[in-house]
């Protein structure tokens, strides 16, 4: 649960991207453009209905766009000083702290996540996070003592959290309860763009960050977007390729971040009912969901459950969900109905 992803998740998925958007079609009205955010890089693909592309229209859409997001960033990255959650962080009041909206709807989607997953997406295992060297602290790749780590542990509950929609305001229980959103944040700026390019009269466009991927109408190809989902062994190599239809995808996985030490190989997921990385054989886990929000957040939580648990949680909440684990033999898949859905005509 890392909100600074390395640049290959996103190059891996822009190279697919180029791949399956680069068939001879009507380009004439798509339009095209990316930038960096939240410690990696998006893409954006919108077709013009009206065959309008003026340089000025898509330099004004860019910026605004851009200022969307630095407007997320402004609220939800750890690794920003003066951002509303380092700010909430570094309060040692626990009385009511006010928020902007947007953080107020995160809280409460990742909340219901908590809730529905028995804990395994848990947003105040901040603490732990910065323990493992995963977020803006420095550790050098330590591994934390026992004491430490019960200390950490102490410190994640998802329910000494509360929020007030109302009053757009937050209040931890406990003064050092520290909170990252790196789990969730990614898929509310999908959805945040998304709906900013759909208010703005665009019905068929795609939204990526980070890999994080939400779809409308359809492409230049007057096709459903096609979206791919890699292999989880850091290649470029595609295990599936699944088509949108208004809708949004999340893939999380172990296979890019992390580190070794001693031989030993540490996730960047942490689990918090254990306070450490995960260590199972699920090796990426990808979620179809109406909106990228609860995509990403539920995404998190199946991987922190693990191949079994993880399905289970799928299955219980009726999700389209793909999960690629390690065996001796390789990888194989796990699909839930609901997934296997998307490949019938």
């Amino acid at each position: 649960m890392v909100y600074k992803l390395k640049l290959i998740n996103t190059l891996l998925f822009l190279t697919l991207l180029f791949l399956l958007g680069c068939s001879p079609g009507n380009k004439n009205n798509l339009v095209e453009f990316s930038g960096s955010t939240m410690g990696t890089t998006y893409s954006i693909k919108v077709i013009d209905e009206n065959l309008f592309q003026s340089k000025l229209k898509k330099e004004s859409l860019k910026s605004t766009i851009d200022s969307l997001l630095s407007g997320v960033n402004n609220q939800m990255s750890t690794w920003q000083k003066d951002s509303e959650i380092t700010l909430f962080n570094a309060s040692k009041n626990t009385d009511w702290f006010n928020v902007s909206n947007d953080f107020v709807y995160v809280i409460e989607e990742a909340q219901k996540i908590s809730e529905a997953s028995n804990g395994a997406l848990d947003i105040t295992v901040g603490q732990l996070v910065n323990l493992w060297g995963f977020g803006p602290t420095i550790n050098d790749d330590n591994i934390p003592s026992d004491e430490l780590l019960k200390k950490a542990k102490s410190l994640c509950n998802y329910k000494m959290i509360l929020f007030d929609k109302e009053k757009a305001s937050i209040r931890k229980e406990l003064e050092d309860v520290y909170i990252d959103l790196s789990s969730i944040a990614k898929g509310f700026g999908v959805d945040k763009i998304s709906n900013y390019i759909k208010g703005s009269g665009y019905n068929n466009f795609l939204v990526e960050i980070g890999g994080e991927v939400r779809a409308s109408g359809k492409n230049h190809l007057n096709e459903l977007w096609k979206i791919g989902i890699s292999v989880p062994d850091g290649s470029f190599d595609i295990q599936k390729i699944i088509s949108l239809d208004n809708a949004a995808v999340a893939t999380s996985g172990d296979y890019r971040n992390y580190f070794e030490k001693n031989g030993i190989r540490y996730s960047h997921t942490i689990d918090p009912r254990t306070g450490r990385p995960i260590n199972h054989s699920l090796a990426s886990v990808s979620v179809v969901y109406d909106n990228c929000t609860a995509a990403d957040g539920f995404a998190t939580a199946i991987e922190v459950l693990g191949p079994e648990e993880g399905y289970k949680l799928a299955l219980k909440e009726k999700l389209p969900v793909l999960l690629i684990v390690k065996t001796d033999k390789g990888f194989i898949e796990k699909m839930t109905p609901e997934f296997k859905k998307l490949f019938k005509n």
